[in-house]
């Protein structure tokens, strides 16, 4: 189909262009008008950060075809606020809260307040809440932005002064008090720039062509038709690759694209660079790949099992990292307990859900320096391992930490930033390639999914006397963060509790599924998971209050870990105590502690634990063993 004439008015202009009838308004107001505050986050109008006014109604932008907004009156959070006017209300009382973190969601949330407020200027909370659902913020938790607009919505209707904007005074000192942050206003405004919003001139887009087998070897790679396409200007695969192709953060056994095969469903064969995105996408559909599939394993403690497929040559056990713990006598702290319990917890892979996709740009400078720009929370180790990768010194490459619209650890690793450098050494402009959000839910590493065996042992008045710990963890097709989400699993495997027996065995595991890495609380959270929730399991048994049997374990100032750590200063206690009265644990007699609700008929008082436990006598009347 050919282009068509669109007139509209956008920000208060008259504008007239030819316009690409597949193009989504989205589209047409980042490309053509370069008007970026309006983000692509998810493409299927889920997370409201493209959201502008369309005659007046919030609309999500990149849902609605160019050609719908014919004629329309269209307004970008550009024209919020004009090139050197002041923030509107709703801006500055975001700027004011501390609402934009990562700032990526921002403009489409600012959007939407302003829509709640323009339609009813005394929107009560619910209400706010409520046309605020169709915007997804995976930051803040919410509260600062619906505090920023009930602010905004009693400046604007003279219930407090314009002085509540203002930020608050330092007093003494600016420790315990609330700082505005300084790259707020860029972010409230959608002035700022991250990757996927850069342009350069002569810059050319990437596509990606990923293996649809788990495990396959490659036996040819066929990029000739894509290569004579009109428009394309290079397609690159490992062949180029000129120098020490590997990288990752703890060991590097990870390709730019996969070499001689390939190991998970998703990940890089080829890449091309061309004119434009679709001739791009068109000439990845052109390459022709022959794969022999082989045996996978896509479960961990499996691939442990001798004869199962293997990973990586080098690690025939397919362990990525083992990390063993020993502390006192295990047999004899369990000979001594009244109590055993034992239960196995799993936790499963978790999507980083970053709303900004990955995205980058590269290019080669006049000094011959290799330029790479992204939203990378490692670019010093990325720096030194492209260094190796494309064979050249380290002061002739660079990296450029772009805006982090949302991490969470997921950008730690440096998945797609070597495609960019040298399909930019290739053809000599600058190329930039921005994920689809499919692509990154396919291709970028996940949370590890962990299965762990929690053995306790147990004295009648609760004390801990022993504790087994045995955690698999599947890392993926590729090593990325495992090895140091190993270790802080087992630094914290047995949580704030003095122990004196300790078995902990922690295994990171190569498998053909999406690789694994970092994720916030990265270790932790699997481990405290396993660790509170068979706290809780042991505390019923015994009868005992949840918050008694931490009390009873907890760790004193001076308490050494099992990793030989001595404790200075411990404030678990006044944690409890600070919880115990937050939840008005003892109120009543669901939050009675143990002997108490004991009295006033026991385990009926509360709910019972629902972690599918189970007693199973071992054989001695005063010793029992919970499966």
């Amino acid at each position: 189909m050919s282009d068509f004439e669109l007139e509209m008015v956008v920000n208060g202009k008259s504008i007239r262009r030819r316009a690409k009838p597949h193009l989504r308004l989205l589209d047409f107001i980042r490309d053509e008008l370069n008007l970026t505050g309006a983000k692509e986050g998810c493409g299927a109008g889920e997370c409201g950060t493209c959201s502008v006014f369309v005659d007046g109604k919030l609309v999500k932008s990149c849902l609605m075809p160019v050609a719908k907004a014919q004629g329309a009156k269209v307004e970008t959070i550009e024209g919020l606020t004009p090139h050197g006017n002041e923030l509107t209300p709703v801006q500055k009382a975001f700027h004011k809260t501390g609402a934009s973190q990562c700032g990526y969601c921002i403009p489409g949330m600012v959007m939407a307040a302003t829509s709640a407020l323009r339609e009813n200027p005394g929107a009560g909370i619910e209400e706010i809440k409520e046309r605020l659902g169709g915007n997804i913020c995976r930051c803040t938790g919410y509260t600062k932005i619906f505090e920023a607009v009930e602010i905004a919505r009693d400046v604007i209707s003279g219930k407090l002064s314009i002085a509540a904007l203002e930020p608050d005074g330092a007093g003494k000192s600016y420790i315990g008090n609330n700082v505005r942050r300084l790259d707020a206003p860029s972010k409230v405004s959608g002035r700022l720039r991250y990757a996927g919003d850069m342009v350069m001139p002569g810059m050319l887009h990437m596509q990606v062509l990923r293996s649809p087998h788990a495990h396959a070897l490659i036996r040819s790679i066929d990029t000739s038709e894509a290569e004579s396409l009109p428009g394309v200007a290079c397609v690159i695969t490992a062949d180029d690759v000129p120098g020490e192709d590997g990288f990752g953060v703890f060991v590097h056994d990870q390709p730019i694209m996969a070499r001689g095969r390939v190991r998970y469903v998703g990940e890089a064969v080829a890449a091309v660079t061309a004119d434009d995105v679709i001739t791009a996408a068109r000439a990845v559909s052109l390459i022709k790949v022959e794969y022999e599939p082989v045996a996978a394993v896509f479960d961990a403690e499996e691939a442990m099992q001798n004869g199962a497929p293997v990973v990586h040559d080098y690690a025939p056990d397919n362990v990525v990292k083992h990390i063993p713990i020993r502390k006192g006598d295990i047999e004899q702290g369990f000979a001594e307990a009244d109590l055993v319990v034992e239960q196995t917890y799993d936790t499963q892979a978790v999507e980083h859900a970053y709303l900004e996709p990955e995205a980058g740009i590269a290019y080669v400078d006049h000094d011959d320096v290799v330029t790479v720009v992204s939203p990378s929370q490692n670019i010093t180790h990325h720096r030194h391992m492209l260094a190796k990768i494309i064979d050249k010194p380290i002061n002739k490459v660079r990296f450029i930490m772009s805006p982090v619209g949302g991490g969470f650890g997921g950008k730690e690793d440096m998945i797609y930033q070597g495609m960019l450098a040298l399909a930019a050494m290739k053809t000599g402009a600058p190329v930039r390639l921005v994920y689809t959000r499919e692509e990154s839910i396919i291709s970028t590493a996940k949370r590890h999914p962990a299965r762990i065996t929690y053995k306790m042992g147990l004295r009648n008045d609760g004390r801990i006397t022993a504790v087994s710990f045995r955690m698999i963890c599947d890392g993926g097709a590729y090593g990325l963060s495992t090895e140091g989400v190993m270790r802080k699993a087992a630094i914290l495997s047995c949580g704030p509790y003095n122990i004196p027996n300790v078995e902990i065995d922690v295994y990171g595991i190569y498998t053909h599924n999406t690789p694994s890495g970092a994720f916030r609380t990265f270790g932790a959270m699997q481990s405290q998971f396993a660790t509170e929730s068979h706290m809780d399991i042991c505390a019923e048994k015994l009868g005992l209050d949840p918050f008694e049997i931490r009390r009873i374990n907890m760790m004193q100032d001076g308490a050494v870990t099992h990793t030989q750590q001595v404790l200075g200063s411990v404030s678990m206690g006044r944690v409890l105590d600070a919880a115990e009265k937050a939840c008005r644990w003892d109120s009543g007699p669901v939050g009675m502690r143990g002997q108490e609700r004991n009295d006033l008929g026991g385990e009926g008082t509360r709910p019972p634990c629902t972690l599918g436990a189970r007693i199973r006598k071992t054989g001695d009347d005063d010793h029992q063993e919970v499966a």
